[in-house]
């Protein structure tokens, strides 16, 4: 069940029904309703990876307990690994087995040794890298002693299923999400409507925005050997805003929905593409997941206490295994270690903390500065999109190099780019309203709220009718 599909819009008002007008007399039934509710949101992809989903919970939900009621270390222990390497197994197993005893095979194959790798023919389970880790937070910070396990199961069930994040984030952490689970809700008007005005803003930017910029850089990407150096450039430019749209439009919808139900969600994106070095970037852009690798990877491993060679470690580290999360391809490696490459610099030299406010533009001299550090970050950005959108590092080596290569740069057709001109400057205006919006959650609120709302809703359903392109990218994450 899609968030943009005519099934979420059915399912979606009779849940908001039953949980303020059916079940809304104690924080039990609204937690039950909403447990009930995200099993069948889940089992609309796939019903029989319920019980893995059921598994992990139970799992993590025991082995959280008798971490907190262990009286020795070694127990504590105990329960501690056995959570998190059977998580890891689990991940391991349906996201990366295939992968590794591929690349393994390949290896044996090229030094003159012949080997025919087993692969198991499973399909990857929706939203297992966003709950696993749900989980896996929660018992490294009761093993840590930051938090109580909690003891109530179905309490501590919404906590990991809760629909609107369940498959695609944010990664929702224990401390801020399982207190306001644990209270009853009132329904608060303001919230309501500023949640109806993030879900309209969350598909503006699915089906306006990222929808129609795939259908172009699916075209490029595809056939990029037969494209010039602009529509080359082109393609990386809507693939960064295909991805942007679809993946932060995602977490808008998801933190609207939530807002319906008086619970709020961690900000998953903060107008990435108006950073002005590539570490502001990542404070922006999906903040759940960089946190998350920050707290749990990065600072265990010392993070930038240790000497020269600690900081360098730790860095590709962090930077590679997120690569790694996102999927199981030699590209997304790549990409991990290209963003790493970019934030060196600013490592070593002691600048990755220099942009920590807001972008603010005032005519002089250093606005000039701050407009070409965003567009070089949006510059470096894009090529390394490349590598995560390309099918292979071959092929993203050479779409860059013919780029540089070709040196045509007049305005190529494609059967599918009749309107480029018309996308080009739809991206124009989106930016813009953006920018006027950046110290907003969403640019929908605000002075004439009703006919900005209105102007989207006509913009999702005309862009939404002759739109081919449905699923959020990172369902396959």
């Amino acid at each position: 069940m899609f968030f943009n599909s005519l099934a979420f819009a059915i399912f979606l008002p009779i849940v908001f029904f039953l949980y303020w007008f059916v079940f809304n007399k104690t924080k039990s039934t609204q937690n039950a309703l909403l447990i009930v509710a995200s099993y069948y949101f889940y089992s609309c992809w796939d019903w029989r990876f319920l019980f893995l989903l059921v598994f992990s919970t139970f799992l993590d939900y025991y082995t959280g307990i008798q971490i907190e009621k262990g009286t020795t270390e070694r127990n504590r222990k105990f329960w501690f690994w056995l959570s998190v390497l059977t998580n890891l197994g689990f991940l391991g197993v349906f996201k990366y087995y295939n992968f590794f005893a591929s690349s393994f095979a390949e290896l044996l194959n090229n030094v003159g040794f012949k080997a025919s790798p087993i692969l198991l023919n499973v399909i990857l389970p929706v939203g297992i890298s966003f709950y696993t880790f749900h989980g896996l937070s929660y018992v490294i910070d009761i093993y840590y002693k930051r938090i109580k396990a909690e003891y109530n199961f179905v309490d501590y069930s919404l906590f990991v299923s809760y629909f609107p994040l369940l498959v695609a984030g944010p990664i929702e952490r224990a401390t801020h999400l399982l207190p306001q689970v644990k209270i009853k809700r009132e329904f608060d008007l303001q919230m309501a409507k500023d949640g109806v005005c993030q879900i309209i803003w969350g598909l503006v930017k699915k089906v306006v925005i990222a929808d129609t910029c795939a259908t172009y850089a699916n075209a490029i990407f595809d056939h990029y050997t037969a494209m010039n150096s602009f529509s080359l450039i082109l393609g990386a430019i809507y693939f960064a805003f295909q991805i942007y749209g679809d993946f932060s439009g995602y977490s808008d919808i998801a933190l609207g929905v939530s807002k319906l139900f008086s619970l709020d969600l961690l900000r998953n994106f903060n107008y990435p593409y108006f950073s002005r070095d590539i570490a502001e970037f990542w404070r922006r852009w999906h903040i759940s997941l960089s946190s998350w690798f920050r707290d749990y990877l990065y600072i265990p491993l010392g993070g930038s206490k240790g000497g020269l060679w600690m900081k360098i470690r730790n860095t590709f580290i962090i930077f590679v295994v997120s690569g790694f999360w996102h999927g199981a391809n030699w590209t997304y490696l790549a990409w991990g270690f290209i963003n790493a490459i970019y934030f060196l610099p600013l490592l070593l030299s002691n600048s990755n903390r220099n942009n920590i406010d807001d972008v603010k533009i005032s005519w002089n001299f250093d606005s000039v500065k701050v407009m070409l550090s965003i567009l070089s970050t949006f510059l470096i950005t894009c090529i390394a999109w490349v590598f995560f959108r390309a099918k292979t590092i071959t092929d993203a080596i050479l779409y860059l190099k013919r780029i540089v290569t070709n040196r045509d740069f007049g305005f190529q057709y494609l059967d599918n780019e009749r309107y480029s001109y018309e996308l080009l400057a739809m991206i124009g205006f989106f930016v813009l309203v953006e920018w006027n919006s950046r110290t907003r959650t969403e640019p929908l609120s605000g002075n004439k709220s009703t006919l900005k709302i209105a102007l989207a809703i006509v913009a999702i359903m005309a862009f939404g009718t002759f739109s081919d392109y449905k699923e959020f990218i990172y369902f396959q994450f």
